[in-house]
């Protein structure tokens, strides 16, 4: 199933459906930014607000990014803050949402959506203010190789959503590429249990 569709019919359950890969990116976030204080955050993947919310502890305005419409519906109506601007867009196209230079910018189970990911890093080294962080988390590509992707139930069956695999060296080369060099690379396991392939990968970037 296409990116838009998936998440418009996935936005009524996205809160409440079991979801191992949502809720250990959500303590991955956490973990990786919980001693980071910022003025300016730019949120790509938003969605229903599941980081939002903590993500004003840490910032003083957020610019909050989403590609379904459904998805910002539910956030908007969840956080009612005049530190957070909502905006529907592709962030593939021109990113019209920007406001100013970021110092910090994160991207939440997004990027496996995304082909091109040199063309992301690039429009971000754009917006990122010198010094100022990537984080991203995504489900780890060691999760992907066994066949892992987005997917949620309904009542006509299970629904896929379209993904790309990228491999850790892509998310590295990409970084160094446009003017980013890796702070910390991370996993995180279902359980903590190190023994089984990791769910979440997470990645620290700082802008040169």
């Amino acid at each position: 199933m296409n990116v838009k569709d998936a998440y418009k019919t996935w936005s009524g359950q996205y809160d409440t459906n079991v979801n191992k890969t949502r809720d250990l990116e959500a303590v991955s976030l956490r973990t990786t930014l919980t001693s980071c204080k910022v003025e300016n955050c730019l949120e790509i993947g938003c969605g229903t607000g599941k980081n939002t919310e903590w993500l004003i502890t840490l910032a003083n305005h957020i610019t909050a990014v989403d590609f379904s419409e459904e998805m910002l519906e539910k956030a908007e109506v969840k956080i009612s803050s005049d530190r957070v601007r909502f905006h529907n867009a592709d962030i593939n196209d021109k990113w019209d949402f920007v406001k100013g230079q970021y110092d910090l910018i994160t991207f939440s189970l997004v990027l496996e959506h995304i082909e091109n990911l040199d063309l992301i890093f690039e429009k971000a080294a754009r917006v990122s203010s010198p010094g100022g962080l990537i984080y991203i988390g995504e489900l780890h590509p060691f999760k992907q190789y066994t066949g892992s992707k987005a997917r949620f139930e309904t009542e006509d069956g299970l629904q896929v959503v379209q993904c790309f695999t990228h491999n850790i060296s892509d998310f590295t080369r990409a970084a160094g590429q446009n003017q980013f060099e890796l702070v910390e690379l991370n996993e995180f396991f279902d359980n903590d249990d190190r023994s089984i392939v990791p769910r979440i990968l997470t990645l620290l970037l700082r802008k040169k």
